[in-house]
């Protein structure tokens, strides 16, 4: 069981963001029902959504048969394909809709958010092929260059696409997310009971995602690690919370991209929790991850890579 303090290696302002938050989405909020989840997941969401900036304005549209959101802050030939975290389970258009907002203002990109199918009413291959969809509509649709971004399971469902979508997308921004890495060693162990996301949290998540079923061990579309090429992948930042179960995945893809041959840098941020994208208006260090992140979609969006 992991013994790590987090009382050392949380600053106050990262405390009392966690404080909030479980005011709303309490640590056990996976002992709740479904509809329960969401409704204080929901509640969270709201109450930390710093509002859109001024010059974006959005559509609801679907695209691919798959509800969307677009973003856009004036002209632009790129756009940001954008999958929200949640476990696969809770989350919406509505959970990441600032987030989505300050990326198009801030990287000058058009941003499109999907709204795939959510878990246990789809499970896998359900939400994978909800996200294939738009993305095969969205490119459709648009002209000029294309990236994929993702924060947790939408990091997962991100990097999914672009192992099916060789040579569309022109780079990735995964955010914590969850791409299938050996659980016996690394952050998986040393934050098995982090703030925010638990081991015990992510079992759930996946016995709900796959609706009780053994999970695959050779599907990519479920586990991108678990792929056996990653040749032709897009370049490829992967920004994680060094306190979160997860954050080990990071460092793998990273490897397996580049033992490919492959563009892909890994920032492990110190300090923060899983989820830490709603921090960024309360604690310096969640400003640096948010920024750490729209400068990614910033360079990749002028196919620059200044890593």
């Amino acid at each position: 069981m992991s013994q790590t303090n987090y009382g050392a290696l949380l600053d106050d302002e990262v405390r009392a963001y966690i404080a909030r938050g479980a005011a709303f989405y309490p640590p056990d909020a996976v002992d709740l029902t479904i509809e329960q989840q969401r409704a204080v997941y929901d509640d969270m969401c709201a109450a930390f959504h710093a509002g859109r900036p001024a010059n974006v304005v959005t559509w609801d549209e679907p695209l691919g048969g798959i509800p969307c959101r677009r973003y856009e802050a004036g002209a632009t030939d790129v756009t940001l394909i954008y999958y929200h975290g949640g476990g696969f389970v809770v989350g919406g258009l509505h959970s990441h809709d600032d987030v989505c907002a300050e990326l198009a203002a801030r990287a000058g990109v058009r941003v499109i958010s999907v709204d795939y199918g959510l878990a246990p009413e789809n499970i896998f291959p359900n939400c994978y092929n909800d996200a294939k969809s738009a993305f095969d509509a969205i490119t459709q649709s648009f002209t000029g260059q294309f990236l994929l971004a993702g924060d947790s399971a939408g990091g997962n469902l991100a990097a999914a696409v672009a192992h099916h979508s060789r040579g569309q997308v022109a780079g990735q921004v995964l955010i914590y997310p969850g791409l299938g890495g050996d659980p016996t060693k690394g952050s998986y162990v040393e934050h098995a009971n982090a703030p925010e996301l638990t081991t015990r949290d992510m079992q759930f998540y996946q016995t709900i995602r796959t609706g009780g079923k053994t999970p695959p061990t050779d599907d990519p579309r479920y586990a991108p690690l678990h792929d056996t090429d990653f040749t032709g992948l897009p370049p490829t930042v992967i920004v994680t919370a060094a306190c979160d179960p997860l954050a080990s995945d990071g460092e793998s893809y990273r490897d397996a991209l580049r033992a490919a041959g492959g563009q892909a840098v890994w920032f492990n941020e110190a300090g923060l929790v899983h989820g830490c994208l709603r921090a960024r208006k309360v604690s310096k260090r969640g400003a640096a991850f948010f920024d750490r992140v729209a400068v990614a979609v910033e360079a990749l969006a002028k196919g620059e890579w200044p890593y």
